[in-house]
Formats: C-alpha cells, structure tokens, sequence
C-alpha cells in the first residue's frame, strides 16, 4: 500500500476462501441462519437442530454435486433426506429462507460498492466509481457505525456483487433449489445408478 489511504492497511492478514458455487450456496445459508435466528450453527452455537439440519444439507449437497461424501457416511441416501425433512418440517428451515426477500436497493453498474447492514436486518448500498473514494467512503462509515456490518466490494457488475456476498442480499435461492434437487434425486436413488454406471465402465 503506497498510497497515504492504504498506509494503515500495510501488513494487514486477510482470509482468502475458495468455494464451489454448491459451497458457496452453503455456507450462505449458514451466514443467514445466523442473521435471521438466535442459532449460530456456523460456531456451534444456540438450537441445535439448525447445526443437524445444515450438516444433512451439506451431506446432501456433496452427495449429489460434489460425488462425495460430509459428515453422514454411515447412512444411506433416503436415511439422509429422510433426516433432512423431519428436522426440516420442525424447524421450517426452507420455509424460513424462503420467506426473506432480496435487498430492494439495486447496486449499480458502478465498480465499487458498500454494503451497510444494520442490526435490524436492513441493508443499505453506496456505490462509487472511484476506489479511493469507496476507500475513504468505508473508513468514514465504519466509524460512524462501529455496531454495523460495513463492507467494501468491488467488482466488474451488480451481478458480481451479488454473486459474491449474496447473503448480505438474502438470497438463498440457489441453496433450497439444490437442496431440493438433491433431495429427489437421492430419494430415486439417482446418485447410486450413476455411480454403478461408473464402476462398470
């Protein structure tokens, strides 16, 4: 960091994550289960049946995406969604990510936005053209509102944003429709024939 904006940034440790679109879907849940619940399953924390039922998904998700295997190898397939929809009828899971509505507040064409996300669930987004501006714009907000959620994003269009950090936009579309998808096939036994098709190649 050269310049006299970044110069407190120099040094700085950042995490990297690499994920799958089916991982992504995931662990976006997770982030929203978070956001709309007193549960943590993500650190293990509150109702459990959340942590149960987001450790079924994710069986069910590598199952069927991935051609492999979480933390259920034990059981077969049906047990597995079995599993799933029990909990699932309890604690409405799909029915609640259903429920929440992506932000309302388009993010532009602009190539730098900031996503303010308050404690009430609402999301606010600034836009810049100018990095250094979003920069500056972002040191000022996060000591404006040290109890918020203040984030930097940048990227070549809105659809990027919101690919990357859909769940500060509470979308988990993709994850129900893979889940769902995964449940049918694994309940048909899909995944079993596809791999027997395999073995006798």
């Amino acid at each position: 960091m050269r310049s006299d904006v970044g110069k407190p940034l120099a040094g700085l440790c950042v995490e990297i994550q690499y994920r799958t679109l089916v991982q992504h879907a995931w662990a976006t849940a997770v982030e929203l289960i978070g956001f709309v619940t007193e549960s943590q399953p993500k650190f293990k924390e509150g109702d459990k049946r959340y942590e149960t039922a987001m450790a079924l998904a994710s069986e069910i998700l590598a199952r069927t995406f991935e051609k492999s295997t979480g933390p259920y190898t034990d059981i077969d397939d049906r047990e597995v969604v079995r599993r799933f929809l029990e909990l699932d009828q309890d604690i409405e899971l799909l029915r609640t990510l259903r429920g929440l509505n992506a932000a309302d507040k388009a993010v532009t064409e602009n190539r730098n936005a900031i996503l303010i996300f308050s404690a009430a669930g609402d999301l606010e987004v600034q836009t810049f053209r100018d990095a250094t501006d979003a920069l500056q714009a972002l040191f000022a907000l996060e000591k404006k509102y040290p109890d918020r959620d203040v984030v930097l994003v940048r990227a070549d269009t809105s659809d990027e944003v919101r690919l990357a950090f859909k769940n500060y936009f509470s979308d988990a579309k993709d994850f129900i429709r893979l889940v769902e998808d995964g449940c049918t096939k694994l309940s048909r036994g899909e995944r079993t024939r596809q791999r027997a098709k395999v073995n006798r190649a």
